[in-house]
């Protein structure tokens, strides 16, 4: 996903020291094999501190909050190449194409204090300080780093509402630590709409910021509390212009003791020399002080970081556990953390006490379900959310109930297009909340109200406002001389609507699905047949001229692709596809030329997002991620065998320029996870799993009924990348597809690997995956 400007997105202080210090157990299980470091270089845009699966805390280190013309490559707060840091903050997206969130930061200081961050390249200029990845410790759920400047040993780990802090000072010199509500990731100026921050009788450190960001008028509120007991504090409004001579450099007085309230404010607190490490606790809030007050009471209990630290190993161990998998080193390493970034959206957006702030921005209570948000949803919808469908059933649940009550608190009464911490975005295009539910119902999740799932899906497809719908239920497709990206938009409306039309037919609501399958056809609407591309038309039908099928970017007939990579989004009827391009054997030569393509990287240096080249097939984006699979529903099953491989090897690494885009909250990983498995689910909303092949010698999927389905493989090497045949439960398996059900019901899948392609499985048209126009139920 490409950044908001290249594509259509709407805008006990005193409480008695106690020690703090000590040794985590040695580690065991998955979590250990997990590097949190991959995608934090390059265009992954992850982040590297710690956090809880799909926890609300993503207390994290920032190496830069650059304005948001320059923000691009800072969206998770922090890139590897970086030299210094400004702190650390508690809430980032993992992965993600836009940048927001960066909510407060906090900053350990050894001795003299400067209020500014300074210049990287002038070391001493602020608060920022130097530090080395030698000094970086990274794991799941822990984060340590040496800031150098300091002599300072930062130690972070998470709960699920609350960050836990552990700072050794050097011996001597007095410690301090600096709150700045200012900086936020993406900044720009005015940002900060209001903020206020407080001392509470108790000593608790309170505060709430509003900014005017991504989602506009959002708001953040967080209480902390520190296990010394302070010397003295400082609570600053930058924006006065009286010279304060309190700390080193330009500051400001605006100096009360207990309460501040502005749009630049900075605390400032100072435990003297220390001879024990400071501890600190930070819980958030989207609703109130006083729910983060709450919450910090609950889930912030003592002060033992360690206990905390194996805790937070704990909970990765046990979701990790669901897969367990034989294959050497980096590749464990390479699976398990991207299990690890699969499992951290969407994100607990709810108070201990239900509270959750919804679209309407305002304050709903949730009864009998755990409210998330942070939903990236024309990116999650492919891959990583049917994972959790398969891998955590009862979180899915939770999902489409939070879906469905956003949806309830719209003021337009529709699903979740981009959101996060309750509120939307508008970015990107598509109602893909839609196929969210859809698959999580065909594939037999429940303990969610049907119904009302499927009055905010036919809601969510029928708001003609919303992206050109309106022109889209007229004309049969998204005209361009009325709305930008039409092609686009036709296609991805028209899979949605296919997506219904499947979630209907399962609930018996054939009126309903009648309707929504004649929709699902549009895609043909967007097809031309005298190019052979997918194109967007005018109102009065013709297609827009000229034509460029390598043109790319806003403006042109798509979203963060072109032609050659859009041409393809048909996943609810490949079969269709097929025959409008002339079938099977022209149609596997125009995907081998997307492959073969002699493509130039800096033809889409205006388009950030479509990296991972491999000729037009760009893995980076996702458009592109269910191309290797089509090869299936043309009889060529070998050639999806053969580009998966390109594709694994060429484009994830265990390192942290390992992944060859942004890993958009998930998906990237969940397409390795899947992927690596041996199976995909081209069309979410089917029952049906594509079959590519397997990158693991064995992997064993702990089912959450008790039961285990086991896939082997055997010879695997890079000698034999193709299937020779398949068995399941030790018959000839001549399909290339699997169902969900098949997977459930436990058993062992078992791969027969060989060197050179078998050209006859799953070449008949009754052994290819379901298309609509030839619909297996």
């Amino acid at each position: 996903m490409a950044k908001f400007l290249s594509r259509a997105c709407l805008p006990a202080l005193l409480l008695a020291a106690v020690s703090i210090t000590g040794h985590a157990a040695t580690p065991a299980g998955h979590a250990a094999e997990v590097d949190p470091r991959i995608g934090t270089g390059g265009d992954g845009h992850t982040f590297p501190g710690a956090t809880l699966p799909f926890g609300m805390i993503q207390l994290s280190p920032d190496t830069a909050m650059p304005d948001f013309k320059h923000a691009y490559k800072w969206a998770a707060g922090y890139q590897y190449g970086d030299s210094s840091l400004l702190g650390f903050s508690h809430t980032h997206f993992s992965g993600s194409g836009h940048s927001d969130l960066g909510d407060v930061l906090v900053m350990p200081i050894a001795g003299e204090v400067r209020l500014e961050q300074g210049d990287a390249a002038k070391p001493g200029s602020g608060y920022r300080s130097r530090f080395s990845h030698d000094s970086e410790k990274v794991e799941a759920g822990y984060y340590a780093v040496t800031l150098s400047d300091y002599g300072v040993r930062a130690e972070l780990t998470a709960g699920r509402r609350v960050g836990w802090h552990r700072y050794t000072f050097p011996a001597g010199k007095p410690a301090h630590l600096l709150l700045d509500l200012r900086p936020s990731i993406y900044d720009y100026p005015g940002k900060v709409l209001w903020s206020n921050l407080r001392v509470q009788e108790d000593g608790t450190v309170t505060g709430c910021r509003q900014t005017r960001g991504w989602a506009p008028g959002r708001e953040l509120c967080f209480a902390m509390r520190f296990s010394q007991p302070l010397q003295s504090r400082h609570l600053l409004n930058r924006e006065t212009d009286v010279p304060y001579k309190g700390f080193k450099g330009p500051g400001y007085q605006a100096d009360d003791k207990d309460a501040q309230q502005g749009r630049a404010l900075v605390g400032v607190f100072d435990f003297g020399a220390l001879k024990q490490p400071l501890g600190v606790k930070v819980s958030i809030s989207s609703v109130s002080e006083a729910n983060a007050i709450a919450n910090l009471d609950s889930d912030g209990k003592g002060w033992d970081f360690d206990a905390r630290r194996a805790e937070a190993r704990s909970a990765w161990d046990k979701v990790l556990a669901v897969i367990d998998i034989d294959a050497p080193k980096d590749q464990r390493t390479s699976f398990y953390t991207s299990l690890y970034h699969a499992m951290l959206s969407p994100t607990l957006s709810m108070d201990v006490n239900g509270d959750y702030r919804g679209p309407d921005n305002a304050v709903h209570r949730a009864e009998g379900f755990e409210f998330h948000s942070t939903w990236s949803l024309w990116d999650v919808y492919r891959a990583q959310q049917p994972l959790m469908v398969l891998l955590q059933p009862q979180r899915s649940v939770d999902f489409v109930r939070s879906l469905i009550a956003a949806r309830e608190a719209s003021p337009f009464g529709i699903l979740p297009v981009w959101a996060y911490q309750g509120l939307e975005t508008w970015c990107m295009i598509g109602y893909h909340a839609v196929p969210v539910i859809a698959d999580a119902y065909v594939k037999g999740i429940r303990g969610f109200d049907a119904d009302a799932a499927m009055k905010a899906m036919v809601a969510s497809a029928t708001y003609a406002p919303y992206g050109g719908l309106g022109e889209y239920m007229k004309l049969g497709y998204v005209p361009i001389d009325k709305e930008p990206e039409g092609a686009s938009k036709t296609l991805e409306y028209a899979y949605d609507d296919w997506s219904i039309a499947r979630m209907a037919k399962a609930m018996g609501r054939d009126d309903i699905a009648a309707t929504f399958d004649k929709r699902a056809g549009n895609w043909r609407n967007a097809y031309d047949p005298k190019t052979g591309f997918m194109r967007a038309r005018k109102t009065d039908g013709a297609f827009r001229e000229p034509f460029n099928p390598d043109t790319a970017g806003y403006g042109s007939d798509y979203t963060e692709g072109n032609a050659w990579q859009y041409s393809w989004y048909v996943p609810q009827d490949v079969a269709g596809l097929i025959t409008a391009m002339g079938g099977d054997d022209v149609f596997v030569k125009k995907l081998d030329s997307v492959f073969e393509a002699k493509v130039d990287p800096s033809h889409f240096a205006n388009v950030e997002d479509i990296t991972g080249l491999i000729g037009w097939y760009a893995h980076g984006n996702e458009p592109s991620h269910h191309l290797a699979y089509l090869y299936d529903y043309a009889g060529a099953p070998w050639q999806t065998q053969k580009r998966l491989k390109q594709i694994m090897d060429s484009q994830y690494a265990p390192r942290p320029d390992g992944l060859a885009g942004n890993d958009d909250l998930g998906q990237m990983s969940a397409w390795y996870i899947f992927t690596a498995l041996g199976f995909y689910p081209v069309a979410p909303g089917s029952d049906e799993y594509a079959i590519g092949r397997p990158f693991l010698a064995r992997a064993a999927l702990h089912l959450a009924d008790g039961k285990t389905f086991t896939i082997t493989a055997a010879p695997l090497d890079d000698a034999h990348p193709y299937i020779g045949n398949v068995t399941l439960n030790g018959k000839p398996l001549d399909r290339v597809y699997l169902r969900h059900r098949d997977i459930l019901a436990g058993g062992e899948l078992h791969f027969t690997m060989q060197a050179e392609p078998n050209r006859t499985w799953g070449k008949s048209a009754d052994a290819r995956p379901a298309a609509m126009s030839a619909y297996k139920p």
